[in-house]
C-alpha cells in the first residue's frame, strides 16, 4: 500500500489549480509516429516509456494483411495460432483448428491474458468446450487503418485481461480521404481494392466513400467481402479419413461494414458515431476424422459395457461435416469536449454497444446396424452481449520553466451478458441427447478508476499511474444447467484488483533515449471458468467458485535510436505470473483408483501455476542511401523468450522459438522492391516439461525444426491514384511448422493411425496480389 500511495502522490504532484498551458511533445529523429493505446490519448510513440509496435495503413497494404495471422507475421515476440482444421463434432472432445485465428500471442502468453480491442470497445473472449471453440478473429481487416500492439501488461489503464499485452485495432475514418497529399481538403474521397491470397485461394473486394457534409461534418462508408478455401499446406496424403494430411475441403465467407459520422456543433466539440458490422461463415467437411474401417454399432448395444458403449460411435464413424457462424455488430458514439477549465483542459466520453454471437453447427454420421440414418447433431452457440462506457478528462499544466505534466483520470464501467446453450440429437440406440448449457448465463461486470500523471521535461518524462478495478459475475439464470448438467446451483463471485505502474524515459540526446518500466497486470476469471460443468462417461468437470485473479509483474528496460540513417528499439523483460488459472485441469479419481462411471476422473479449473518469463526483442531499419535513382534499407526484428514453471522448475511448453526477419528494400518514384527472409528457430526437447503429449506415457511431443523462408514483394505505382502489390511468400517452397499449432501433436500416435504432421504445415509457395484504387 506505501508503493501505491507513493505512486498516487506522484500522479497527483502539481495542483489542479495550476495555469494550464498545452504542453508540447516532440519526438527524436525521423520517427513520428502518433498512437493513442500507449496513454488512451494520441501521442508520439517515441515519447511513451514502454515497447509497442504499429502496423499502419501503409504496411497493412503493402504487406497485403488479410488477418491476424498476417498482422503478427514480423512483430517480434508476437504470434497467433491458426492449427488446421482437424476437430470433431461428437466423441471425445478435439477441438484442434475449430478457433480458426485462436488470437494473439504477446511474450509468451496468449488467448483471453492479451486483451483486444477495437476503437478502444473490448472485443469477444474465446471459449473453449469439449470440441467446440470460438475464436477470437472477428475482425475485418479492410476496416483498419492502424494496429496497435502494446507488450507488457496495460492493466493500469485498460483493466482485466491486460495480462501480457493488449492488441488496439483503429477503424478507417472520414478525415483519412478528404485530404490531399498537398494538405488541402476535398469534399469527396475514398478508395476500392481487390485482393488476392494464394495460401487459401481467397479473394476480397472493398471500397470506401466519404464526404463532407458541409463544414461541420463528415461521413464514410467501408463495405468488404470475402471469400476463400482452407489454408493450404505441404501434406500429400489425400486419403478421405484419418491418416489425411492434405486440407479438408472448407468454404470460408465473409462480409464487414463500417459506417462512421464525424460532427462539430462548435470549435469546442467533436462527436463520433460509428457503425460496424462484420459476420463470417465457415464450412468444412471433416474428412479427417472418418473411420478407416467404420464398425457399424451392433443390435446388441445395449448388453455392451459402459466403456464399451462409449468406444463404439468413435468406431463407426462414416463422415462429419460443421458449418460455423460468427456476427459481430457495434454501435459507439465518442464525445470530445474542450472545455479549459481548472479540473481539465479536455472530457472524453464513449459509449458503446456490441452484440457477438457465434453458432457452430455439426453432424457426425455413424455406421449403424439400426434402423436409421446414424447422425449425430451438435447445435452448440456462444454470445457476448455489451454495454461499455467511459469518460476520461486530460488536464496539461507547467509547473516551472523546464517541467510540466499532464494528467489523465477516468472511469470505465462494461456490462456483458455471456451465453452459452448446447443442443442436439442422437439416434437411436444411442442415449438421447439433453440441451443443455454446461455453464449458467452469466453477466460480468467491471468498474474502475484510474489515473496517470506524465511529468515531462525536455530530457525527462516520468509515467505513474494506478488503477482500482472492481468485478462481478453474477449469475443470471440456471436453466439448463442446473438441475441437470451441474450437482449443484451455479454461484456468483466478485473481486477487486489495484494496479500500479511507472514508467522513466530519458531522452539522453537528440538520436538516443533509453527506458524502464514497472508495470502490473491483471485477469479477472471468467464465468465458464468458475461454473464450467460436465459429466460424461468417465470422467466429471467440476466448477470452482473460490478462483482468484491472475496477476503479473513486469520489468523493462529499453533502448530507441533515431539517427538518419537508422531506427531502432530494443528491450529486454521479466515477467513474473501468479495464480494462473489452469482450465480443466485433471485431479484424477476421487480415490486414486481406475476411472470408471461411478468413479470417474475428475477435472477443474484451478489456481495453480506461477511462472517466470523473460526475453529480449528489438526491430528497426537501416537506410544505406541512394542508388540508380532509387533507396536501399533493410528492416528487421527479431525475439526471443524464456519461461519457466515457478512451482516446479520446468519449462513453460507454450513459449515460442526465437524469431529473426530481415530484409532488403529498394524505393523509386514509381515502384518498391523487397525481398525478406523469416528464420525461426527450433523447438527442442529440453523446451518442453515432458517428452510426451498430455496424458500419455508413449507418444512422444513431435517438435518443430528450424526452418529459415523467403517472400519476394513489390509495389507498382501505375498511377498516383493506382496501385498494385504483389508477394511470393515461400518462394522456396520450404516445409515447416509453427510451434504454436503443433502442440499436443504426437510423432508417433497409436498404431494403427500414422503420423499426421504434415496437415499441419505452413502453406507452400504462393501468390499475393491486391489492386488499390483511390478518388
Amino acid at each position: 500500500m506505501n508503493q501505491l500511495a507513493w505512486l498516487v502522490g506522484l500522479s497527483l504532484s502539481t495542483p489542479l489549480s495550476a495555469h494550464a498551458q498545452t504542453v508540447s511533445t516532440t519526438s527524436t529523429g525521423s520517427l513520428k509516429e502518433v498512437v493513442i493505446s500507449g496513454s488512451r490519448s494520441e501521442q508520439y510513440l517515441d515519447d511513451l516509456p514502454i515497447s509497442m509496435d504499429v502496423i499502419n495503413a501503409t504496411e497493412i497494404e503493402d504487406g497485403q494483411i488479410g488477418d491476424i495471422r498476417d498482422a503478427a507475421k514480423y512483430l517480434p515476440n508476437v504470434s497467433v495460432k491458426r492449427a488446421p482444421a482437424r476437430f470433431s463434432v461428437t466423441g471425445r472432445g478435439n477441438p484442434v483448428g475449430a478457433d480458426g485465428n485462436a488470437g494473439f500471442n504477446i511474450r509468451g502468453q496468449g488467448g483471453n491474458r492479451v486483451v483486444m480491442l477495437i476503437d478502444g470497445v473490448r472485443l469477444p473472449r474465446s471459449y473453449i468446450n469439449g470440441s467446440n471453440a470460438f475464436g477470437r478473429d472477428s475482425v475485418s481487416i479492410g476496416l483498419l487503418k492502424r494496429i496497435e500492439v502494446v507488450h507488457g501488461p496495460t492493466s493500469v489503464l485498460y483493466g482485466s485481461d491486460g495480462l501480457a499485452g493488449m492488441v488496439n485495432f483503429i477503424t478507417l475514418e472520414p478525415a483519412d480521404f478528404l485530404t490531399r497529399s498537398d494538405g488541402t481538403a476535398k469534399a469527396f474521397g475514398g478508395k476500392a481494392w481487390m485482393n488476392y491470397s494464394g495460401d487459401d485461394q481467397g479473394a476480397t473486394v472493398g471500397a470506401t466513400v466519404a464526404a463532407r457534409a458541409g463544414d461541420n461534418a463528415e461521413w464514410s462508408i467501408t463495405g468488404t467481402q470475402s471469400r476463400s478455401s482452407a489454408l493450404g499446406n505441404k501434406g500429400e496424403n489425400d486419403s478421405a479419413n484419418v491418416d489425411r494430411t492434405t486440407p479438408n475441403p472448407q468454404s470460408n465467407g465473409g462480409d464487414s461494414l463500417l459506417a462512421k459520422l464525424v460532427f462539430r456543433p462548435t470549435a469546442a466539440q467533436r462527436h463520433v458515431l460509428t457503425v460496424e458490422h462484420v459476420q463470417t461463415k465457415t464450412d468444412v467437411d471433416l474428412l479427417s476424422s472418418r473411420v478407416k474401417t467404420p464398425v457399424a454399432i451392433p443390435l446388441g448395444y445395449a448388453a455392451l459395457t459402459a466403456a464399451q458403449k462409449a468406444a463404439a460411435p468413435a468406431a463407426a464413424i462414416l463422415g462429419e461435416s460443421s458449418v460455423k457462424t460468427m456476427d459481430r455488430s457495434r454501435i459507439t458514439w465518442d464525445a470530445l469536449y474542450r472545455l479549459n477549465m481548472p479540473m481539465a483542459d479536455s472530457v472524453k466520453t464513449a459509449v458503446s454497444w456490441q452484440d457477438a454471437s457465434s453458432q457452430d453447427n455439426g453432424q457426425t454420421v455413424l455406421k449403424t446396424a439400426f434402423a436409421n440414418d446414424g447422425t449425430r447433431v451438435r447445435k452448440t452457440s456462444y454470445q457476448e452481449r455489451a454495454w461499455q462506457g467511459n469518460v476520461q478528462a486530460e488536464k496539461s499544466m507547467r509547473f516551472s520553466p523546464t517541467w510540466s505534466q499532464k494528467l489523465t483520470y477516468g472511469f470505465d464501467y462494461a456490462s456483458v451478458d455471456i451465453s452459452s446453450f448446447a443442443d442436439g440429437s442422437d439416434p437411436a440406440p444411442l442415449t438421447p441427447f439433453v440441451p443443455k448449457r454446461y455453464f449458467p448465463d452469466t453477466r460480468d461486470t467491471s468498474q474502475a478508476i484510474y489515473i496517470q500523471g506524465e511529468l515531462i521535461s525536455d530530457q525527462w518524462s516520468i509515467v505513474p499511474g494506478v488503477r482500482f478495478d472492481q468485478f462481478s459475475l453474477d449469475v443470471l439464470s440456471q436453466d439448463g444447467y442446473f438441475p441437470g448438467i451441474a450437482s449443484a446451483a451455479g454461484k456468483s463471485l466478485s473481486g477487486s484488483a489495484v494496479s500500479p505502474k511507472l514508467g522513466v524515459l530519458l531522452r539522453a540526446t537528440p538520436e538516443f533515449s533509453v527506458y524502464g518500466n514497472y508495470a502490473s497486470g491483471f485477469r479477472a476469471p471468467e464465468g465458464q471458468q468458475v461454473n464450467s460443468a460436465l459429466e460424461v462417461s468417465t470422467a466429471r468437470l467440476l466448477p470452482n467458485p473460490d478462483l482468484k485473479p491472475e496477476e503479473s509483474r513486469n520489468f523493462e528496460f529499453g533502448l530507441r535510436a533515431r539517427t538518419d540513417r537508422m531506427t531502432l528499439d530494443m528491450a529486454v523483460f521479466r515477467a513474473t505470473y501468479s495464480n494462473l488459472i489452469v482450465d480443466k485441469k485433471d485431479l484424477g479419481t476421487a480415490n486414486g483408483l481406475a476411472a470408471s462411471v461411478a468413479n470417474p476422473t475428475l477435472f477443474q479449473t484451478v489456481n495453480i501455476d506461477k511462472a517466470s518469463i523473460s526475453g529480449f526483442e528489438m526491430k528497426g531499419s537501416m537506410a544505406w542511401g541512394t542508388f540508380a535513382a532509387g533507396k536501399l534499407s533493410s528492416p528487421f526484428s527479431y525475439g526471443k523468450t524464456r519461461g519457466t514453471n515457478d512451482s516446479n522448475g520446468l519449462p513453460l511448453n507454450y513459449i515460442e522459438p526465437a524469431k529473426l526477419t530481415a530484409g532488403v528494400k529498394f524505393e523509386t518514384s514509381s515502384w518498391d522492391l523487397r525481398l525478406d527472409v523469416k528464420h525461426h528457430a527450433e523447438k527442442t526437447l529440453t523446451e518442453l516439461d515432458s517428452v510426451f503429449i498430455p496424458k500419455s506415457s508413449t507418444q512422444l511431443q513431435f517438435t518443430t525444426p528450424s526452418s529459415t523462408t523467403f517472400d519476394l514483394s513489390g509495389q507498382w505505382r501505375i498511377r498516383k491514384d493506382l496501385r498494385l502489390n504483389f508477394a511470393i511468400v515461400n518462394l522456396t517452397d520450404q516445409k515447416y511448422w509453427h510451434w504454436s499449432d503443433v502442440q499436443g501433436l504426437a510423432s508417433n500416435p497409436v498404431a494403427p493411425l500414422l503420423p499426421v504432421m504434415d496437415a499441419y504445415t505452413q502453406p507452400g509457395r504462393h501468390l499475393n496480389m491486391s489492386l488499390v484504387a483511390e478518388f
